[in-house]
């Protein structure tokens, strides 16, 4: 039965990225990339100004904490072990496709957040919340849209991405010597059962445990993590022309990406970046939502930045180490071996334990800010604060599920992260294009603002939704 499971998933997998994803991905950002004249470069410099904004309510979630709980579920063990799978299937030029879809998708997520805060809504606090649910709701002006997409998501983050997090994180055990025979190690169902136990003690601390946590240890962690790999690039300088050559010329070569399609570069490049940025996903509106901004178009700067530093920054230092190391990308070495293998040639045993503590760090923080959007959905659904104790419940179950991810194997657990993330996709690409023209009408506005010389402040009058959000009359 779990083979068949298996094999029933991974055809759906490459049916999905094969003949949907690729072409819905590519064509909504490419969109949104002209719509908005290019937003992503145009106003790289202003997202990066609007980072040190500081809130007006002391008690809202500033535009940084939404940032970093975006980043903390993005910047994850994808970024490690799912670039170094890319890489390991795909070869060199999958690196290249994980920097298109960075580049054309960040377009995507400045679209998607700024639409969660325009239909945020507003708690009993004077805070806020929201996320694609509440804007799928009204772009169909019917609720089940929102709870298909909410079911959608907790299936997504809740199970399959704490899954395949957990699995990754006991993975760089796999080389020690304590660990034994993978087929009879009892390591995976210890070290799971830690984890599990160690996110369940942050997460009963609520939401504003959360924040706190990954608003201390994400900048820490990828601050470190990107010097690792300067520093490796440095002392392996006489690999890099070489490096940047082979991710060029495989990327374009047609030939092996048409003659193995779902191995290709193109498609592990793809599928990879979405999986580490989620750009376009609609994972991280649900942060966006909480952030106090006097202009929605704001957070939607903000949060596209975080798809750079997820993909351009993160996900180029992993592969940088992997492929300045000399080891030649191959099948039978993949995921955290594979990076641990990379820094081992330039920082001998060291290496071993660097992406250990950072695959613990990355993977840590990721559980987090995974639950932290799972709580919002599950209020939707509920059409209301869910109760404490339901909220109990359910953590506990997500930090079971942490451990369950730890026994599973390589194929099952990144195939089932795969659809359901495509799952929610499917649902929230065709969305944020029915409402693309409210957030182009905003960034025009903010512009506008921002060219008189005002701190832009944002009316729905002004795009013709007064009477229609919570928050802008």
């Amino acid at each position: 039965m779990y083979d068949i499971i298996s094999k029933l998933i991974e055809s759906v997998n490459n049916f999905m990225y094969s003949y949907l994803l690729i072409v819905l991905l590519l064509a909504v950002g490419l969109y949104f990339t002209f719509r908005t004249g290019f937003v992503q470069m145009r106003m790289l410099g202003e997202s990066i100004r609007l980072v040190g904004e500081k809130k007006s309510d002391k008690n809202a979630v500033s535009a940084f904490q939404a940032l970093m709980v975006s980043t903390a579920s993005r910047v994850g063990t994808g970024n490690i072990v799912g670039v170094a799978n890319a890489i390991a299937i795909g070869g060199y030029g999958a690196v290249f496709w994980m920097w298109v879809i960075a580049i054309v998708g960040a377009a995507s997520a400045f679209v998607e957040s700024t639409l969660a805060q325009i239909f945020k809504k507003r708690d009993k606090d004077g805070g806020s919340y929201g996320g694609p649910a509440y804007y799928i709701e009204a772009a169909l002006k019917k609720r089940w849209g929102g709870i298909i997409f909410a079911v959608a998501l907790i299936a997504t983050y809740a199970i399959g991405f704490n899954m395949l997090c957990s699995y990754n994180l006991i993975t760089s055990l796999s080389g020690y010597g304590f660990y034994g025979d993978p087929a009879t190690s009892k390591v995976p169902l210890i070290c799971g059962t830690i984890l599990a136990i160690l996110v369940g003690f942050c997460v009963l601390g609520g939401g504003k445990r959360i924040v706190k946590i990954t608003g201390v240890m994400v900048p820490v962690m990828g601050i470190t993590y990107i010097a690792m790999a300067l520093l490796t690039m440095v002392l392996n300088f006489e690999m890099i022309p070489m490096v940047f050559k082979n991710i060029f010329v495989s990327a374009f070569d047609f030939r092996a990406i048409f003659g193995g399609f779902a191995g290709s570069a193109l498609m592990q490049g793809i599928k990879r970046g979405l999986y580490s940025n989620e750009a376009g996903v609609g994972s991280a509106p649900n942060a966006s939502a909480a952030a106090d901004v006097s202009h929605p178009a704001k957070q939607g700067l903000v949060q596209m930045l975080s798809v750079f530093i997820d993909t351009l920054l993160v996900c180029t230092a992993t592969a940088m180490m992997c492929l300045c190391s000399g080891i030649t990308p191959s099948e039978e070495l993949t995921g955290a071996p594979f990076v641990q293998a990379s820094l081992a040639q330039t920082f001998g045993n060291f290496g071993y334990y660097f992406v250990t503590i950072a695959l613990l760090l990355f993977a840590f923080t990721t559980l987090l800010g995974n639950l932290f959007y799972c709580e919002g959905c599950l209020n939707y659904i509920a059409n209301h604060p869910v109760s404490k104790r339901t909220l109990t419940v359910f953590r506990v179950a997500a930090s079971a599920v942490v451990l369950v991810g730890a026994l599973l194997d390589f194929d099952l657990v990144w195939n089932l992260g795969d659809v359901l993330m495509g799952v929610m996709a499917i649902l929230n690409l065709p969305v944020i294009v029915i409402l693309g023209k409210i957030a182009i009408n905003t960034l025009n506005d903010y512009c506008k603002q921002r060219k008189e010389g005002k701190d832009p402040v944002f009316k729905a009058s002004t795009i013709g939704l007064e009477g229609k959000t919570d928050f802008w009359n």
